[in-house]
């Protein structure tokens, strides 16, 4: 079963001019060339010669951040995984897959001599301090459900300071602030502002289906809530991404009049039970929001745990799937 963790706008891209000057008199080739430090999720302090350009990611949400800024890395985890699920941000380059999310290969990684490993803190605490002999590791906290947008922006600042891409990070929160509005507008326009809406992920492993809540502390429940949308979930989440847990009984508690949304991947059949096992369940087809229509299918392909341009394209869809 797919866990969290273990739960567009161009690219910003570098081209080098000719000139009569030699590189290293200009401020911006000083600026490359310096020194940067910086403390990570971790409180641990991490010295880089200068902007890491050799970049190994361990999890998704990391490595589209990275993609985002402009920085190709070199070494991903379950590359074939991140190309299923994170289409809205597709990786540019072809790196080496480095093993599993949770289990990244020691070796794969040193032989790629990065100069810069970005490491989720959900990785086991052993393995990072394997992955710091290899090369400077910066740890990045996935999520935060206490502030999820506000972690979000902060892990893309960090890394940002660590390539050398502040630039980029400050037009990437930009956009993603004018997306909100946008998106905000557009519901209110067509008279969904204060909506009922619940979204959900599930999974269907061995004929047992399990369906997954996303809260208000969710990545996606605070963007929604920053759209004008009320969050219909009355389950806890917990404290990291805000995802709850039930069952298709569960579901009875959502109001009759909630739009539901929902994200699956033809690429990984297990996470459609909507249109899988519970197409002939009864307690499912007889909730008064299925029966109404009022069940949205977003598009494959967009990070539910991203970065600013997966939940940019997160919005779009549901703006579009809910004002049709």
């Amino acid at each position: 079963m797919m866990t969290a963790a273990v739960a567009t706008a161009a690219a910003l891209t570098l081209t080098a001019c000719g000139t009569t000057e030699p590189a290293a008199d200009s401020d911006d080739a000083k600026k490359t060339n310096e020194a940067i430090t910086l403390t990570d999720a971790s409180g641990t302090k991490v010295e880089l010669d200068g902007p890491a350009k050799k970049v190994v990611g361990t999890e998704w949400h990391e490595v589209e951040l990275l993609v985002s800024l402009g920085v190709d890395p070199v070494g991903v985890a379950d590359v074939k995984g991140y190309k299923t699920w994170d289409q809205a941000v597709p990786l540019k380059n072809e790196p080496k897959d480095i093993g599993t999310r949770g289990e990244p290969s020691m070796d794969t990684i040193a032989a790629l001599k990065p100069d810069l490993i970005v490491a989720s803190t959900d990785l086991p605490p052993a393995a990072v301090k394997q992955l710091r002999n290899v090369a400077p590791v910066v740890e990045v906290k996935s999520a935060n459900a206490s502030d999820p947008i506000g972690q979000m922006n902060k892990n893309l600042d960090l890394l940002a300071q660590a390539t050398g891409t502040t630039e980029q990070a400050e037009k990437l929160k930009k956009d993603f602030d004018a997306k909100i509005a946008e998106g905000k507008k557009a519901l209110a326009d067509a008279g969904l502002g204060g909506a009922k809406y619940a979204f959900a992920d599930g999974y269907d492993i061995s004929n047992q289906v399990s369906i997954r809540p996303f809260t208000s502390g969710s990545l996606i429940g605070a963007v929604n809530e920053q759209l004008g949308l009320k969050n219909d979930w009355s389950v806890e989440g917990d404290k990291d991404y805000g995802l709850g847990t039930t069952d298709v009984e569960g579901l009875t508690k959502l109001s009759d009049d909630v739009q539901f949304a929902y994200i699956g991947n033809d690429g990984d059949k297990s996470s459609t039970p909507w249109t899988g096992a519970l197409a002939k369940d009864k307690v499912w087809t007889s909730l008064p929001f299925v029966k109404k229509g009022n069940v949205h299918r977003l598009p494959d392909g967009i990070w539910m745990f991203g970065g600013p341009e997966s939940m940019g394209q997160y919005i779009d869809s549901v703006v579009a799937e809910l004002t049709k």
